[in-house]
């Protein structure tokens, strides 16, 4: 991972091999970034997307594994218990145009992967709320 930062703005290239949650992990740390957006396209060979079962209050996973273009990545960098928390979701089209998507769980770069991420005045924390089974912005 190489990037620039221009004052609140971000610029990153991923690598091949680099697994991109990791490195918004290790880049959010670094500049201590504690709320931002998060966009981003490229490629990736292997990645795992989920969707939220909301009656079961669970993600499904799927594994795609192949050439894929990443349409579209998309999400926020912020914290949960103070900690650092992103989340993310993608999604990727195959070389037929079929795009497949959801909550990103894992993705490995291919070939590379351009990222943009704002960085925001303050912060938001998460909170895990038991009726809805997920982790929810807390104001």
């Amino acid at each position: 991972m190489e990037y620039r930062r221009f004052d609140k703005t971000i610029i990153v290239r991923l690598d091949k091999g680099e697994e991109i949650l990791e490195q918004v992990k290790e880049l959010a740390l670094k500049e201590r970034i504690k709320l931002a957006s998060v966009q981003a396209l490229g490629a990736v060979d292997r990645f795992t997307v989920g969707v939220f079962k909301t009656d079961d209050k669970k993600y499904l996973a799927n594994d795609f594994s192949g050439s894929f273009e990443i349409v579209s990545l998309t999400g926020t960098i912020n914290t949960m218990d103070g900690a650092f928390y992103c989340h993310l979701h993608m999604s990727a089209g195959n070389d037929k145009g079929e795009v497949f998507g959801g909550h990103l769980n894992r993705a490995v770069v291919s070939a590379t992967c351009e990222m943009v991420v704002n960085i925001l005045e303050g912060t938001v924390d998460r909170y895990y709320d038991e009726q809805i089974g997920l982790n929810l912005l807390r104001f």
